[in-house]
């Protein structure tokens, strides 16, 4: 009997889509670089893009629902177009999302943009020069700053807004993960 329920289980996954390797492709494959044998990078089942991943909101106002589709119900309506959010799953064209507080829900595909913003989230951040503590400050930007993602590297990362321009610590913003680090040369 307990091979029978084996067998029913596996073939239920499958139609399912609840293999536990679908979606999962190992890192190295990804990014060329050689990496331990048990490293794994989960891809979006429609995408096919890594997850989770980092995406702005293309409006100024979207309904997060508590599902994925129209019939379910909105919890919280986003209100700041370029605001980071996080992709945590896909279904259809729907992406599940959370914002730096945590909230979150079910969001149309459509409202959401590939443009790579942070928030800043340290008062009077220094915009720096050069990627170093002690690096000239060019600009200083307040709590709650949207701005645009440069590159990333040795924990550092360049960001733009309101016609500046500078490296911040990662520490200091949210929107970027580990992989968005070049390592250092």
């Amino acid at each position: 009997m307990k091979g029978f329920v084996a067998k029913v289980f596996v073939v239920l996954a499958l139609i399912l889509g609840l293999n536990a390797g679908a979606g999962l492709v190992r890192a190295d494959k990804i990014s060329g670089r050689a990496s331990g044998a048990g490293s794994v990078m989960r891809r979006g089942p429609v995408t096919n893009l890594p997850l989770p991943r980092f995406v702005s909101l293309k409006s100024d106002k979207a309904n997060v629902r508590r599902g994925p589709s129209l019939n379910h119900r909105v919890d919280w309506v986003f209100t700041k177009a370029g605001m980071p959010l996080e992709i945590t799953a896909e279904f259809g064209n729907w992406r599940r999302v959370r914002d730096p507080d945590g909230q979150g829900g079910w969001v149309h595909y459509s409202l959401l943009s590939g443009v790579r913003t942070v928030l800043v989230e340290k008062d009077y951040t220094p915009l720096r020069e050069k990627p170093r503590v002690g690096a000239r400050p060019t600009a200083y930007a307040e709590q709650g700053v949207i701005a645009y993602l440069g590159s990333c590297a040795g924990g550092w990362c360049r960001i733009r807004a309101n016609g500046y321009q500078g490296w911040v610590l990662r520490s200091e913003i949210w929107g970027v993960l580990k992989r968005d680090f070049k390592a250092p040369r």
